[in-house]
């Protein structure tokens, strides 16, 4: 065989097996590595023969050998590429298999249907049909001052959840991915006569371009990651920070950096809420996550300018600085149990915390705004019974600094619960439990109110 002749044997051999590999991952991707390991130990054996060859096959062999380098990088590439798209769609293992391709992009999908069954009294009023109050715990909103209810239950399925997910490929320097996520939570047009029909609403709505996110998701100030699992929608809401909002968000690593939606809740006089509306500068957010075999931990901050102007109250406008700090986490306890926890302080957070509780500030006598000083913080303990069975105990604290003499004695001053539940699972996407919760919430005149709560729920997760 001629120079030429093994050179065209050899291109052609190559170009065989190169296009082996280069096939999409979902149809080779046990044979990717097999493959490359068998051609590289080919392109050894041969480029031994040929340095046993005379020297006028040198030419033939440095191009060979070059031209097998080439091929062998660009199906590295290609399978780093590969890689590298499907880690783009960030989904639970028990959804890897859930979508579909159109043309560049990858689309999949995800959620759950929930049914809760849930059974309540208060003991400081009637909790009104068809209130949010009577679906999960709004601290709030724990009535007080009025007489007892008896126990009043409602079934719904609101909490059902659909999250809608794309990855696009626009080349292996970027990454392009979207998330729009949809639940029938506190929304009107429903009734429990006869359709029990709830408006869709929307969650989160955002994109992420490398490192960076637009949209609506949950403030940076908040680590979803450590939230307890609960049967009602939050669990430990009085020591919890929990708002999702439009923002811009940065991420490098275990740094976060944001500028978020600012709004200015303002106490008036007589108790009541006022919500500002010319508010000027966003809120400004910085978080640190930290992680290791032992769990996860986060650190974050908070800076707000609070401002209202004259038509909120017909006074002058005014601004002052909010600010906070959070620590949260998640610790492993054993090798499956494990404890989590959040602790928050600051001047003027008031919406962040419980739902808005209290608001951010009051307006002394001099129609300043003055920031309301908050303290709070949950703990929850998850045991694992069997791979089946689970519980969880936990408990939050909520105290609020209220300047009495401009706000009224009408306004929270604290409000704490604890719950416990246990969780079955006969199969993996598959919850069903039952939850107890005590909550009470105490006002600055010293009136307060408890709630008790029952709730079954069954939950399947897709």
């Amino acid at each position: 065989m001629t120079g030429k002749s093994l050179k065209l044997a050899l291109r052609t051999g190559l170009l065989a097996s190169t296009c082996l590999i280069a096939v999409p991952v979902s149809a080779q991707d046990a044979d990717v590595e097999e493959r490359l390991e068998r051609l590289e130990a080919l392109v050894m054996q041969l480029v031994e023969r040929l340095d046993a060859k005379d020297g006028e096959m040198d030419a033939a062999r440095a191009e060979t050998v070059a031209a097998t380098q080439q091929a062998l990088a660009e199906t590295r590439a290609l399978q780093l590429r590969q890689e590298e798209l499907a880690a783009q769609i960030d989904e639970p293992k028990k959804q890897e298999d859930k979508g579909f391709r159109v043309g560049n992009t990858t689309v999949s999908y995800a959620g759950y249907v929930k049914l809760d069954a849930i059974s309540q009294r208060t003991s400081g009023g009637q909790v009104a049909s068809g209130s949010i109050v009577r679906d999960f715990l709004i601290p709030g909103a724990i009535p007080v001052g009025g007489d007892g209810s008896g126990w009043d239950t409602d079934f719904n399925a609101r909490q059902s959840r659909f999250i809608f997910k794309t990855a696009t490929d626009v080349g292996a320097e970027h990454t392009l991915n979207s998330q729009i996520e949809l639940d029938f939570m506190v929304t009107p047009d429903g009734d429990e006569r006869i359709s029990n029909g709830y408006t869709p609403r929307l969650r989160q709505a955002f994109i992420t371009y490398d490192n960076w996110l637009f949209g609506q998701a949950w403030t940076t100030f908040q680590n979803v990651g450590a939230l307890p699992e609960s049967l009602d929608f939050i669990g430990t809401t009085p020591g919890t920070i929990f708002a999702r909002q439009p923002m811009i968000r940065y991420t490098d690593g275990g740094l976060m950096l944001a500028v978020e939606q600012p709004e200015t809740t303002v106490t008036s006089s007589t108790g009541a809420r006022v919500i500002a509306g010319d508010d000027s500068l966003p809120d400004i957010v910085a978080r640190y996550n930290f992680s290791g075999d032992w769990g996860s931990l986060s650190a974050s901050g908070i800076l707000r300018n609070l401002k209202i102007s004259e038509d909120d109250f017909g006074t002058d406008g005014d601004s002052a600085l909010g600010y906070g700090v959070s620590l949260s986490g998640k610790l492993k306890l054993g090798e499956r149990d494990d404890f989590r926890f959040m602790g928050t302080v600051g001047d003027g957070l008031g919406r962040y915390i419980g739902l808005n509780i209290v608001n951010d500030a009051a307006l002394d006598l001099d129609d300043n705004l003055d920031p309301i000083f908050t303290y709070s913080g949950f703990g929850a303990y998850r045991h694992m019974w069997s791979d089946k069975v689970r519980s969880n105990i936990a408990a939050s604290y909520f105290k609020a600094d209220n300047p009495v003499l401009l706000t009224s004695g009408a306004v929270t001053d604290e409000s704490w619960n604890v719950l416990a539940n246990i969780i079955y699972s006969p199969v993996k996407p598959v919850d069903i439990g039952i939850e107890y919760m005590y909550a009470e919430r105490t006002l600055e005149n010293g009136q307060s109110g408890n709630l008790q709560k029952i709730q079954v729920s069954t939950k399947y997760s897709f």
